[in-house]
């Protein structure tokens, strides 16, 4: 911001005028849409992303998982722990790398996939926009998410 003499101005901006802002609380937005859809499949946020993945390529590790998700595996591993006493998935030690878990979808889990794409077009309802501006703008958050990594890695 700059003042009348063209200077760098000394006030601090208005909360409403923050990029950052808009997007923290259209991150809550998302999740006050999300919450009631998942909670119907006894799943959060993170294991709705987590299954996910899954459904579109099983037997991933936790370690391609988590880079992903950009998750540690301090924070994915309770998580594929739930989603395995719920019958979603299985946790098995790869046969040729042992420190390696692989993570499969049980029946059950690959099941709910079908009921899941409920929560997909109803939060795709839920934000009022049609498939070409929706496009643009996770194009326009991605590039931001990227450029703030690339500034952050330096």
């Amino acid at each position: 911001m700059r003042n009348r003499r063209n200077q760098p101005s000394t006030e601090v901006p208005q909360l409403e005028e923050f990029l950052c802002f808009a997007i923290y609380s259209a991150n809550h937005a998302f999740n006050r849409v999300y919450q009631p859809l998942l909670k119907a499949l006894d799943l959060t946020y993170t294991q709705f992303l987590a299954m996910i993945l899954l459904w579109e390529e099983d037997g991933q590790t936790v370690g391609e998982l988590g880079k992903k998700l950009s998750l540690q595996s301090n924070t994915l591993t309770p998580l594929l722990k739930r989603l395995e006493v719920l019958g979603y998935v299985a946790r098995s030690r790869s046969s040729a790398h042992e420190r390696q878990v692989r993570i499969h979808l049980t029946v059950t889990g690959r099941d709910l996939q079908h009921r899941a794409s409920d929560v997909v077009a109803s939060v795709q309802k839920a934000t009022g926009l049609k498939d070409k501006p929706n496009k643009a703008l996770k194009e326009s958050v991605d590039a931001l998410r990227k450029a703030l990594e690339d500034h952050s890695s330096r």
